[in-house]
Protein backbone atom coordinates (compact mmCIF):
# COMPACT_ATOMS: atom_id res chain seq x y z
CA UNK A 1 0.00 0.00 0.00
CA UNK A 2 1.50 3.30 -1.05
CA UNK A 3 1.45 5.63 1.93
CA UNK A 4 0.33 9.23 1.52
CA UNK A 5 2.56 12.11 2.38
CA UNK A 6 0.93 12.89 5.75
CA UNK A 7 0.66 16.55 6.65
CA UNK A 8 2.45 17.95 9.66
CA UNK A 9 -0.95 18.63 11.21
CA UNK A 10 -2.01 14.96 10.98
CA UNK A 11 1.25 13.67 12.47
CA UNK A 12 1.23 16.27 15.23
CA UNK A 13 -2.32 15.44 16.31
CA UNK A 14 -1.52 11.82 17.00
CA UNK A 15 1.85 12.50 18.61
CA UNK A 16 0.69 15.36 20.82
CA UNK A 17 -2.42 13.60 22.10
CA UNK A 18 -0.49 10.40 22.78
CA UNK A 19 2.17 12.47 24.57
CA UNK A 20 -0.51 14.14 26.69
CA UNK A 21 -1.99 10.81 27.73
CA UNK A 22 1.50 9.51 28.48
CA UNK A 23 2.41 12.47 30.69
CA UNK A 24 -0.86 12.30 32.60
CA UNK A 25 -0.50 8.56 33.00
CA UNK A 26 2.98 9.08 34.45
CA UNK A 27 1.58 11.36 37.17
CA UNK A 28 2.22 14.79 35.66
CA UNK A 29 -0.26 17.61 35.22
CA UNK A 30 -0.46 19.32 31.85
CA UNK A 31 -2.27 21.93 29.80
CA UNK A 32 -3.28 21.81 26.16
CA UNK A 33 -3.16 24.95 24.02
CA UNK A 34 -5.02 24.81 20.71
CA UNK A 35 -5.23 27.21 17.77
CA UNK A 36 -9.00 27.71 17.44
CA UNK A 37 -9.12 30.45 14.83
CA UNK A 38 -6.84 32.43 12.55
CA UNK A 39 -7.06 35.46 10.31
CA UNK A 40 -4.62 36.34 7.56
CA UNK A 41 -1.35 34.44 7.34
CA UNK A 42 -0.94 32.08 10.29
CA UNK A 43 2.23 30.09 11.04
CA UNK A 44 0.18 27.09 12.20
CA UNK A 45 -3.27 25.90 11.05
CA UNK A 46 -6.43 25.74 13.12
CA UNK A 47 -6.29 22.69 15.39
CA UNK A 48 -2.53 22.87 16.03
CA UNK A 49 -1.54 21.99 19.59
CA UNK A 50 1.06 23.01 22.14
CA UNK A 51 1.26 20.65 25.11
CA UNK A 52 2.75 22.02 28.33
CA UNK A 53 3.79 19.93 31.34
CA UNK A 54 3.86 21.09 34.98
CA UNK A 55 7.69 21.15 34.99
CA UNK A 56 7.87 23.57 31.99
CA UNK A 57 8.52 20.86 29.39
CA UNK A 58 6.46 21.37 26.25
CA UNK A 59 5.82 19.72 22.88
CA UNK A 60 4.23 20.99 19.68
CA UNK A 61 3.65 24.50 18.40
CA UNK A 62 0.89 27.04 17.93
CA UNK A 63 2.85 29.67 16.02
CA UNK A 64 6.26 28.45 14.97
CA UNK A 65 7.83 30.40 17.85
CA UNK A 66 6.13 33.80 17.65
CA UNK A 67 3.86 33.52 20.70
CA UNK A 68 4.88 30.29 22.45
CA UNK A 69 6.42 32.07 25.46
CA UNK A 70 3.21 33.78 26.49
CA UNK A 71 1.13 30.68 25.79
CA UNK A 72 3.39 28.58 28.03
CA UNK A 73 3.02 31.13 30.83
CA UNK A 74 -0.79 31.03 30.56
CA UNK A 75 -0.75 27.24 30.35
CA UNK A 76 1.23 26.90 33.57
CA UNK A 77 -1.23 29.26 35.25
CA UNK A 78 -4.09 27.08 34.00
CA UNK A 79 -2.43 24.05 35.63
CA UNK A 80 -2.04 25.86 38.97
CA UNK A 81 -5.50 27.44 39.01
CA UNK A 82 -7.50 24.85 37.04
CA UNK A 83 -8.75 27.54 34.65
CA UNK A 84 -9.30 28.05 30.93
CA UNK A 85 -8.27 31.04 28.84
CA UNK A 86 -8.77 32.34 25.30
CA UNK A 87 -5.76 34.29 24.08
CA UNK A 88 -5.72 36.64 21.09
CA UNK A 89 -2.48 37.47 19.31
CA UNK A 90 -1.47 39.62 16.40
CA UNK A 91 1.43 38.16 14.43
CA UNK A 92 3.54 40.98 13.01
CA UNK A 93 4.91 40.93 9.50
CA UNK A 94 8.43 40.63 10.94
CA UNK A 95 7.52 37.60 13.09
CA UNK A 96 5.63 36.03 10.21
CA UNK A 97 8.62 36.46 7.92
CA UNK A 98 10.83 34.65 10.44
CA UNK A 99 8.67 31.52 10.12
CA UNK A 100 8.36 31.64 6.34
CA UNK A 101 5.17 33.64 5.81
CA UNK A 102 4.79 36.65 3.56
CA UNK A 103 2.73 38.68 6.02
CA UNK A 104 1.25 38.64 9.51
CA UNK A 105 -2.22 37.96 10.82
CA UNK A 106 -4.17 37.09 13.94
CA UNK A 107 -4.27 33.89 15.99
CA UNK A 108 -6.66 32.84 18.74
CA UNK A 109 -5.45 30.15 21.14
CA UNK A 110 -7.52 28.29 23.73
CA UNK A 111 -5.68 27.04 26.81
CA UNK A 112 -7.05 24.48 29.24
CA UNK A 113 -5.78 22.16 31.92
CA UNK A 114 -6.10 18.50 30.97
CA UNK A 115 -8.67 17.40 33.54
CA UNK A 116 -9.67 13.83 34.29
CA UNK A 117 -12.69 14.31 32.05
CA UNK A 118 -10.63 15.70 29.16
CA UNK A 119 -8.14 12.86 29.58
CA UNK A 120 -10.99 10.39 29.12
CA UNK A 121 -12.28 12.20 26.03
CA UNK A 122 -8.80 12.26 24.46
CA UNK A 123 -8.41 8.53 25.12
CA UNK A 124 -11.78 7.87 23.45
CA UNK A 125 -10.73 10.09 20.55
CA UNK A 126 -7.61 8.01 19.90
CA UNK A 127 -9.68 4.81 20.06
CA UNK A 128 -12.17 6.21 17.54
CA UNK A 129 -9.37 7.27 15.21
CA UNK A 130 -7.71 3.86 15.49
CA UNK A 131 -11.05 2.34 14.46
CA UNK A 132 -11.05 4.70 11.45
CA UNK A 133 -14.20 6.52 12.49
CA UNK A 134 -15.02 10.05 11.41
CA UNK A 135 -15.14 11.94 14.69
CA UNK A 136 -15.28 15.53 15.89
CA UNK A 137 -13.78 16.80 19.13
CA UNK A 138 -16.05 19.51 20.56
CA UNK A 139 -14.74 21.93 23.20
CA UNK A 140 -16.90 24.55 24.90
CA UNK A 141 -14.76 27.70 24.85
CA UNK A 142 -16.44 29.08 27.96
CA UNK A 143 -15.98 26.07 30.23
CA UNK A 144 -13.46 23.81 28.51
CA UNK A 145 -15.90 20.89 28.66
CA UNK A 146 -15.06 18.47 25.85
CA UNK A 147 -17.09 15.79 24.09
CA UNK A 148 -16.92 13.61 20.99
CA UNK A 149 -19.32 13.30 18.07
CA UNK A 150 -19.05 10.32 15.73
CA UNK A 151 -20.32 11.13 12.24
CA UNK A 152 -23.54 9.34 11.40
CA UNK A 153 -27.18 9.79 10.31
CA UNK A 154 -27.82 12.15 13.24
CA UNK A 155 -24.97 14.51 12.36
CA UNK A 156 -26.20 18.07 11.86
CA UNK A 157 -26.01 19.77 8.47
CA UNK A 158 -23.35 22.22 9.62
CA UNK A 159 -21.21 19.56 11.27
CA UNK A 160 -21.58 17.27 8.26
CA UNK A 161 -20.39 20.11 6.03
CA UNK A 162 -17.33 20.48 8.25
CA UNK A 163 -16.59 16.76 7.92
CA UNK A 164 -16.81 16.96 4.13
CA UNK A 165 -14.58 20.04 3.97
CA UNK A 166 -12.36 18.84 6.83
CA UNK A 167 -12.94 22.28 8.30
CA UNK A 168 -12.06 22.69 11.95
CA UNK A 169 -12.94 25.95 13.67
CA UNK A 170 -15.26 27.83 16.00
CA UNK A 171 -18.97 27.13 15.69
CA UNK A 172 -21.54 29.48 17.15
CA UNK A 173 -24.18 27.66 19.19
CA UNK A 174 -27.48 28.58 20.79
CA UNK A 175 -27.55 31.17 23.58
CA UNK A 176 -24.45 32.86 22.20
CA UNK A 177 -22.02 30.13 23.13
CA UNK A 178 -18.92 29.21 21.15
CA UNK A 179 -17.72 25.67 20.54
CA UNK A 180 -14.44 24.70 18.94
CA UNK A 181 -14.82 21.82 16.50
CA UNK A 182 -11.80 19.73 15.57
CA UNK A 183 -12.51 17.38 12.69
CA UNK A 184 -10.77 14.01 12.49
CA UNK A 185 -11.57 12.02 9.36
CA UNK A 186 -10.34 8.48 8.62
CA UNK A 187 -7.51 8.11 6.08
CA UNK A 188 -8.38 8.43 2.43
CA UNK A 189 -7.99 5.36 0.22
CA UNK A 190 -7.86 4.86 -3.52
CA UNK A 191 -8.46 1.42 -4.98
CA UNK A 192 -7.12 1.25 -8.54
CA UNK A 193 -8.19 -1.72 -10.65
CA UNK A 194 -5.62 -2.31 -13.36
CA UNK A 195 -1.82 -2.09 -13.12
CA UNK A 196 -1.60 -0.05 -16.32
CA UNK A 197 0.57 2.90 -17.33
CA UNK A 198 -2.05 5.44 -16.23
CA UNK A 199 -2.01 3.83 -12.78
CA UNK A 200 1.72 4.51 -12.48
CA UNK A 201 1.12 8.26 -12.80
CA UNK A 202 -2.09 8.25 -10.76
CA UNK A 203 -0.48 6.49 -7.79
CA UNK A 204 2.07 9.27 -7.35
CA UNK A 205 -0.54 12.02 -7.50
CA UNK A 206 -2.90 10.17 -5.17
CA UNK A 207 -0.17 9.63 -2.58
CA UNK A 208 0.79 13.31 -2.72
CA UNK A 209 -2.83 14.31 -2.08
CA UNK A 210 -3.18 12.07 0.97
CA UNK A 211 -4.44 8.71 -0.27
CA UNK A 212 -3.38 5.23 0.70
CA UNK A 213 -3.29 3.42 -2.65
CA UNK A 214 -3.91 -0.24 -3.41
CA UNK A 215 -3.67 -1.57 -6.97
CA UNK A 216 -5.83 -4.57 -7.80
CA UNK A 217 -4.73 -6.74 -10.72
CA UNK A 218 -4.64 -10.57 -10.91
CA UNK A 219 -2.26 -10.53 -13.90
CA UNK A 220 1.21 -11.37 -12.60
CA UNK A 221 3.05 -9.77 -15.50
CA UNK A 222 1.36 -6.40 -14.98
CA UNK A 223 1.61 -5.63 -11.29
CA UNK A 224 5.32 -6.27 -10.85
CA UNK A 225 7.62 -4.70 -8.26
CA UNK A 226 9.71 -3.23 -11.07
CA UNK A 227 6.72 -1.37 -12.50
CA UNK A 228 5.19 -0.46 -9.12
CA UNK A 229 7.97 -0.22 -6.53
CA UNK A 230 6.72 0.20 -2.98
CA UNK A 231 3.07 -0.23 -3.97
CA UNK A 232 0.77 -2.91 -2.57
CA UNK A 233 -0.58 -5.02 -5.42
CA UNK A 234 -3.62 -7.14 -4.59
CA UNK A 235 -3.48 -10.04 -7.04
CA UNK A 236 -6.85 -11.49 -6.17
CA UNK A 237 -9.76 -11.38 -8.57
CA UNK A 238 -11.22 -7.85 -8.45
CA UNK A 239 -14.59 -8.89 -7.01
CA UNK A 240 -12.90 -10.79 -4.17
CA UNK A 241 -10.38 -8.06 -3.45
CA UNK A 242 -12.98 -5.29 -3.53
CA UNK A 243 -15.37 -7.15 -1.25
CA UNK A 244 -12.60 -7.74 1.28
CA UNK A 245 -11.30 -4.15 1.11
CA UNK A 246 -14.88 -2.87 1.66
CA UNK A 247 -14.88 0.62 0.09
CA UNK A 248 -16.34 3.21 2.45
CA UNK A 249 -17.19 6.92 2.30
CA UNK A 250 -13.46 7.79 2.39
CA UNK A 251 -12.62 5.51 -0.56
CA UNK A 252 -12.30 6.31 -4.25
CA UNK A 253 -12.48 3.46 -6.78
CA UNK A 254 -10.93 3.83 -10.24
CA UNK A 255 -11.04 1.05 -12.84
CA UNK A 256 -8.44 1.33 -15.60
CA UNK A 257 -8.22 -2.18 -17.12
CA UNK A 258 -10.42 -1.44 -20.12
CA UNK A 259 -11.33 -5.13 -19.84
CA UNK A 260 -14.90 -6.07 -18.80
CA UNK A 261 -13.69 -9.31 -17.21
CA UNK A 262 -11.74 -7.27 -14.66
CA UNK A 263 -13.52 -3.92 -14.50
CA UNK A 264 -17.12 -5.13 -14.29
CA UNK A 265 -16.74 -7.36 -11.20
CA UNK A 266 -15.00 -4.51 -9.39
CA UNK A 267 -17.71 -2.03 -10.39
CA UNK A 268 -20.48 -4.33 -9.21
CA UNK A 269 -18.97 -4.36 -5.73
CA UNK A 270 -18.14 -0.64 -5.76
CA UNK A 271 -21.68 0.31 -6.76
CA UNK A 272 -23.05 -1.48 -3.71
CA UNK A 273 -20.56 0.26 -1.42
CA UNK A 274 -20.39 3.73 0.14
CA UNK A 275 -17.37 4.77 -1.97
CA UNK A 276 -17.52 8.53 -2.49
CA UNK A 277 -16.14 8.25 -6.01
CA UNK A 278 -16.33 5.59 -8.73
CA UNK A 279 -14.67 6.21 -12.08
CA UNK A 280 -14.00 3.99 -15.07
CA UNK A 281 -11.69 4.39 -18.04
CA UNK A 282 -13.07 4.17 -21.56
CA UNK A 283 -14.76 6.14 -24.30
CA UNK A 284 -18.43 7.09 -24.25
CA UNK A 285 -19.16 4.17 -26.55
CA UNK A 286 -17.27 1.85 -24.22
CA UNK A 287 -19.29 3.16 -21.30
CA UNK A 288 -22.57 2.65 -23.15
CA UNK A 289 -21.66 -1.01 -23.57
CA UNK A 290 -20.63 -1.14 -19.91
CA UNK A 291 -23.98 0.29 -18.85
CA UNK A 292 -25.81 -2.38 -20.88
CA UNK A 293 -23.80 -5.17 -19.25
CA UNK A 294 -24.16 -3.91 -15.70
CA UNK A 295 -27.86 -3.18 -16.04
CA UNK A 296 -28.33 -6.68 -17.41
CA UNK A 297 -26.63 -7.84 -14.21
CA UNK A 298 -29.28 -6.05 -12.17
CA UNK A 299 -27.80 -2.58 -11.60
CA UNK A 300 -30.42 0.17 -11.67
CA UNK A 301 -30.15 3.24 -13.86
CA UNK A 302 -29.91 5.48 -10.79
CA UNK A 303 -27.04 3.43 -9.38
CA UNK A 304 -25.24 3.43 -12.74
CA UNK A 305 -25.21 7.22 -12.59
CA UNK A 306 -22.65 6.99 -9.78
CA UNK A 307 -19.96 5.99 -12.29
CA UNK A 308 -17.85 8.83 -13.68
CA UNK A 309 -17.18 7.81 -17.26
CA UNK A 310 -15.17 8.62 -19.21
CA UNK A 311 -13.11 8.93 -16.04
CA UNK A 312 -11.63 12.32 -15.13
CA UNK A 313 -12.50 15.93 -15.83
CA UNK A 314 -12.65 16.88 -19.49
CA UNK A 315 -9.41 18.85 -19.83
CA UNK A 316 -8.37 17.41 -23.18
CA UNK A 317 -5.94 14.99 -21.51
CA UNK A 318 -3.85 12.81 -23.82
CA UNK A 319 -0.83 11.41 -21.98
CA UNK A 320 -1.00 9.03 -18.98
CA UNK A 321 0.12 11.84 -16.67
CA UNK A 322 -2.52 14.23 -18.03
CA UNK A 323 -5.24 11.58 -17.67
CA UNK A 324 -4.07 10.92 -14.10
CA UNK A 325 -4.23 14.66 -13.40
CA UNK A 326 -7.81 14.82 -14.71
CA UNK A 327 -8.76 11.85 -12.51
CA UNK A 328 -7.27 13.23 -9.31
CA UNK A 329 -8.98 16.57 -10.00
CA UNK A 330 -12.35 14.88 -10.42
CA UNK A 331 -11.82 12.76 -7.32
CA UNK A 332 -10.98 15.90 -5.34
CA UNK A 333 -14.09 17.62 -6.65
CA UNK A 334 -16.22 14.69 -5.51
CA UNK A 335 -14.53 14.60 -2.10
CA UNK A 336 -14.95 18.30 -1.34
CA UNK A 337 -18.35 18.88 -2.90
CA UNK A 338 -21.06 19.58 -0.33
CA UNK A 339 -24.61 18.67 -1.27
Amino acid sequence: MTQPSPGIEQRDDTAIINQALGWIGAGHEASLATVVSTWGASPRPVGSHLLIRDDNLFEGSVSGGCIEGEVVTEALAAIRNDTVATLDFGVSDEDAWSVGLACGGQVQVFVQKISVDLQGVLAELQEARAAKKAVALLIDLETGVASLHVRGPETSEELNRRFVREQSGVMEVEAGGRTFVRIFNPPLRMLIVGAVHIAQALIKMAAETGYEVIVIDPRDTWGTDDRFPGVTIDRRWPSTAMADLAPDERTAVVTLCHDPKLDDPALLVALESRAFYIGSLGSRRTHENRVDRLMAAGVSEATMARIHAPVGLDIGARTPAEIALSVIAQVTEALRKVA
